[in-house]
């Protein structure tokens, strides 16, 4: 059993703030186990789960099913009935209730939630186990395995990426007709392996979209359907008023490096280590640990790139403060070029070169080199 603490206190900060809460995260990521946990300090506890069939129906009249509840109100699988939530606006203005409602975002969930709910509901979106959660002598482990719970916690590694495959061909075919996304199952797990080999490069709608046959405007919904349903994640570039060009496309990455390492074929830590996507698997990895370590939101996270060659693998800005991070997979890193490009020309508040090997130290003049093992020792949230 992992304890999942900062996820148990955020979500409980939410409760007491919103009346309505919505924990968002891919299938089989823990939402439930969690709600579970939160409900444990309540005295009142409703659960209406929708995939088991008595609970549908208590539903089909919401107002008479939840009106008079009281305490905590979970509704999991939310997604499968999204004209509920204009009930929910109902019974969230009378404050009788808290509810804490669990799915897989889709489009139309998050268009009916925010149209509905406005003001009323507060989202949280929730991943995999992190490295706060697991401890650091776990990181090779989490890096092979992924943060899924049953993945990262099989008994062997024959038994996680045989998980992670039978969830891949369960996502394809049978998660993603519940969210009413009508994509053959072969062509959008072609599509996403595609991805995993595009793992951590520059977007690029038309060179994937002459290999599949198929339009950039094709491609481009079959990434939002990726990201919107947490398969895929997407890192937006940062740019400004510079005398220099920069890149503008955003950068894609596969958003549970075990589910990238079973799309590839890597089954052990032997073959990550001579895998050509070693370096772009540590860099997608990496970025999210620190993304959560910092608890960082989503639109507080960029990428940069000029098309000079200077870049940053993770930009994080928050308030009239700009933090950068650069992910390398070596024990000896240095301060390069290209480096300095991103100190002087965003003007970073400090720079982290996270890297493989033991130690921690300084290199420069606002640069540290931060060993990804100590990354819970030596990177404290942000502020604000």
């Amino acid at each position: 059993m992992v304890e999942r603490t900062r996820l148990l206190r955020e979500t409980t900060r939410l409760l007491k703030q919103f009346p309505v809460v919505a924990l968002l995260g891919a299938r089989q990521v823990g939402k439930s186990t969690l709600a579970r946990a939160v409900a444990q300090s309540r005295r009142t506890v409703s659960y209406f789960d929708l995939e088991h069939g008595p609970d549908l129906a208590k539903l089909d009249e919401p107002t008479l099913a939840l009106g008079e509840r009281r305490g905590l109100v979970v509704i999991d699988e939310i997604q499968r009935r999204p004209e509920l939530f204009p009930a929910l606006r109902v019974l969230a203005d009378q404050r009788r209730a808290r509810f804490l409602i669990l799915g897989s975002a889709s489009p139309e969930l998050l268009r009916q939630s925010s149209e509905s709910l406005a003001g009323r509901i507060a989202y949280l979106e929730m991943s995999g186990f992190a490295l706060d959660e697991v401890g650091a002598d776990a990181l090779d482990r989490l890096w092979l395995r992924g943060g899924f719970p049953r993945s990262f916690l099989a008994p062997n590694e024959r038994a996680s990426f045989t998980w992670r495959r039978q969830l891949i061909r369960t996502f394809l075919e049978r998660d993603m007709p519940a969210l009413g996304i009508r994509v053959a199952p072969g062509l959008l797990e072609r599509f996403w392996k595609m991805l995993a080999h595009w793992h951590g490069e520059l977007w690029n709608a038309s060179e994937l979209g002459r290999s599949l046959g198929l339009s950039e405007a094709t491609m481009r919904n079959y990434l939002d359907l990726l990201a919107n349903t947490y398969a895929v994640r997407v890192l937006r570039p940062f740019h400004e008023n510079l005398a220099k060009r920069q890149v503008k496309s955003p950068k894609v990455y596969v958003a549970d490096s075990g589910l990238l390492h079973a799309l590839l074929g890597i089954r052990t830590a032997d073959e990550i280590d001579t895998h050509p996507k070693l370096g772009a698997s540590w860099e997608g990895f990496l970025v999210q640990q620190v993304v959560t370590r910092l608890g960082a939101e989503r639109d507080e996270c960029f990428f940069w790139r000029t098309h000079d060659g200077a870049e940053l693998d993770l930009l994080i800005v928050r308030g009239g403060h700009r933090y950068g991070f650069e992910i390398k997979r070596t024990d000896a890193p240095r301060l390069t070029p290209s480096m300095r490009h991103a100190l002087a020309d965003l003007r970073l508040s400090r720079l982290d070169i996270v890297h493989a090997g033991a130690d921690t130290f300084p290199v420069a003049s606002r640069v540290h080199a931060v060993a990804a093992r100590r990354l819970l020792l030596d990177l404290k949230p942000l502020p604000g």
